[in-house]
């Protein structure tokens, strides 16, 4: 059987099932969530960027990054689900452009993530070399890095599949990451697996060791002593942002896994894939600019002065 009959077959099934469990339901909080946090990151972005000190610091322009990362992740997110719950017949050449840039997206805003923790560690390790060490200049470098090293992967297995036997003017009902990835070939996709895991290995560990190396450089300050000290309340913060992150890509990996699995019901893959995709991966997005606006007392400023601002020039248009 052809991988395009495959192909039209799975999504076929696919479809009924989110039919037959009405898991178009979990398309609600989604939007919302989404609509949420397209409203906030915009507003973030703006006093990170009119401000000239915030544009001047790594850790904004990190913050700003990881922001821009997630809004093209929702936005595409949302027009996927959109597409899938409005049935709209969608070449498959679009659906893998759309999983590329999604899937780049994505890993952008975990290797971003993950300088950010570097960073951290940089400017509480070498305070006195940290600003010779990551100008702002050698910042915008190392994000076109990130964004280039998370693009790499995902065009590579959109040009893999280009020269496969899928016929790329092909329609299908429902476009997913799940399927676009796993109708590669089997050796394939053991290196599919094997990406993901590395990547997440890497900048698990490289996390961990800059979060165990700020604890020892830092236990002797007495920063931790207070059960509700700073130190503690912004570690705690970044570490659940950080498994929220993190916990879509597991879950994806599982999936990948369970896809070429027989033995495992549609139903279940159905159930995981939803979850995964409205659920998991919108939470940490729709937390993040409220932590990093809170947490951030240079952004609320700026915040609360742009809207001062806006307050003041109002009354002058009105008077």
């Amino acid at each position: 059987m052809s991988s395009s009959i495959l192909i039209s077959n799975l999504t076929q099934e696919w479809v009924e099932s989110l039919q037959s469990w009405h898991l178009e339901l979990f398309f609600i909080p989604t939007t919302v969530f989404t609509l949420a946090t397209l409203l906030a990151n915009p507003v973030l972005l703006t006093c990170i960027f009119l401000s000239r000190a915030l544009r001047q610091e790594t850790r904004y322009l990190l913050v700003a990054n990881t922001l821009m990362a997630d809004i093209l992740f929702l936005i595409l997110n949302l027009v996927t689900l959109f597409c899938n719950a409005a049935r709209v017949q969608m070449p498959w050449l679009v659906c893998e452009l759309l999983t590329a840039v999604t899937v780049t997206s994505y890993c952008c805003a975990i290797l971003t993530i993950t300088f950010m923790v570097v960073d951290t560690y940089a400017a509480v390790r070498w305070p006195l070399h940290y600003h010779d060490i990551l100008p702002p200049a050698r910042t915008h470098r190392i994000l076109l890095g990130v964004w280039a090293l998370a693009a790499i992967y995902p065009f590579t297995l959109v040009i893999t599949m280009e020269v496969q036997s899928v016929n790329p003017h092909e329609k299908v009902a429902i476009c997913l990451v799940l399927i676009s990835l796993g109708f590669i070939q089997i050796e394939d996709t053991s290196k599919i697996h094997i990406y993901f895991f590395v990547v997440a290995l890497i900048c698990t560990v490289l996390i961990c060791y800059c979060y165990i190396r700020l604890y020892m450089v830092t236990k002797t300050q007495g920063i931790w002593q207070n059960r509700y000290s700073r130190a503690r309340v912004t570690l705690l913060a970044h570490g659940v942002l950080l498994l929220l992150y993190f916990t879509p890509g597991f879950v994806f990996t599982l999936e990948l896994v369970l896809f070429h699995r027989n033995d495992i019901s549609q139903d279940v893959r159905v159930w995981i894939s939803t979850l995964n995709m409205c659920v998991f991966m919108v939470l940490p997005r729709a937390f993040a600019p409220y932590l990093y606006g809170l947490r951030y007392r240079e952004i609320s400023d700026t915040l609360m002065q742009l809207l001062h601002q806006h307050r003041r020039l109002s009354q002058v248009i009105v008077t």
